[in-house]
């Protein structure tokens, strides 16, 4: 259903948004009921430390939505990536997730300012110019 076909599309985004917010309290729950074992079987198997993945779980399922944007906007194929560089594109993703600069990388995005600026404070700089791609200006 389409905004227009909506009559109440603010309503309906809030909505969603709680409904996001409930999913991801339930995601903790369930995971905080794990055993110490068991949840440090799966940071190792993500390759993280149990810490980073407690860290990585409170920050919730969009805590790295702004990756895709950037590369995009820096004409990195995202899905090129994760099929070329899998375990790059998830540390890069882990990265995003945990940053502290994310008002920052949001109005840069928003601005259309990202490809001029995200090397002074995005932590993914290095990896994002280490790859083989050209910088849109």
């Amino acid at each position: 259903m389409t905004a227009q076909e909506h009559p109440f599309p603010r309503v309906e985004a809030l909505i969603n948004t709680f409904a996001d917010w409930l999913r991801h309290r339930q995601d903790l729950s369930e995971i905080r009921q794990m055993d110490t074992t068991q949840f440090d079987k799966i940071a190792n198997d993500l390759r993280v430390s149990p810490n980073a993945l407690d860290e990585l779980i409170r920050q919730g399922p969009h805590a790295a939505d702004e990756l895709p944007k950037l590369l995009k906007v820096l004409g990195i194929d995202e899905a090129d990536l994760a099929r070329t560089e899998p375990m790059v594109l998830r540390d890069m993703e882990r990265v995003c997730a945990m940053c502290a600069s994310k008002r920052q990388c949001d109005r840069d995005l928003a601005d259309g300012t990202s490809a001029e600026h995200y090397e002074g404070y995005c932590l993914n700089a290095p990896t994002i110019d280490s790859l083989d791609h050209p910088v849109k200006q």
